[in-house]
């Protein structure tokens, strides 16, 4: 059985930094992209960034410059370095690993920015 969770969640002032961790336990193939998004109440699941097993990473515009993915394939790990933090970046955060078009995630780590 494949278990993900997400750490490194918190309250933060707008202009700080956070680091959020991920880690996958379990047996599964191997992860052919890492990703993480972003939820806040009545809105849709959004994508904030992921990165391939290649190594390249796309971001969501709203993130561009602020926020880096990163991580290790081997040992099944993923990071969200976030920088700049505004308000709007307040919610849940979720870790996905695919692994050939099976998706599994964490439950969540919140994420607050005051203003």
């Amino acid at each position: 059985q494949v278990q993900v969770v997400e750490s490194g969640g918190g309250l933060v002032q707008a202009g700080g930094s956070l680091r959020l961790s991920c880690v996958a336990s379990g047996t599964f193939f191997s992860i052919n992209r890492r990703a993480w998004y972003r939820q806040t109440p009545g809105k849709p699941r959004e994508l904030v960034a992921f990165i391939t097993s290649s190594g390249s990473a796309v971001y969501a515009d709203s993130v561009k410059g602020r926020f880096t993915i990163s991580g290790d394939n081997a040992k099944k790990l993923a990071y969200l370095q976030m920088n700049s933090l505004i308000p709007e970046d307040t919610a849940v955060y979720y870790c996905n690993f695919n692994s050939y078009g099976r998706d599994y995630w964490g439950p969540g780590t919140q994420v607050t920015v005051s203003s």
